[in-house]
């Protein structure tokens, strides 16, 4: 088999809390309460949080 593949598919962007805060201009407390609202999905990795780049426009998209 080939190492390389034509139709391989990059990775999404993965934000920590402190960084998707940064990127909608508000806090990391807003931030937190949206995930624990279920308005904004995550990805956890071991007791790591990472919440991806779709997640952060779909949010945006849906409060505009």
């Amino acid at each position: 088999m080939s190492a390389s593949n034509s139709t391989t598919r990059s990775l999404p962007t993965l934000y920590t809390v402190t960084e998707a805060a940064d990127h909608l201009k508000v806090s990391t407390k807003t931030v937190r309460r949206w995930i624990d609202a279920g308005s904004l999905s995550v990805h956890r990795l071991g007791r790591s949080i990472r919440i991806s780049e779709t997640d952060l426009n779909r949010l945006l998209s849906q409060n505009r």
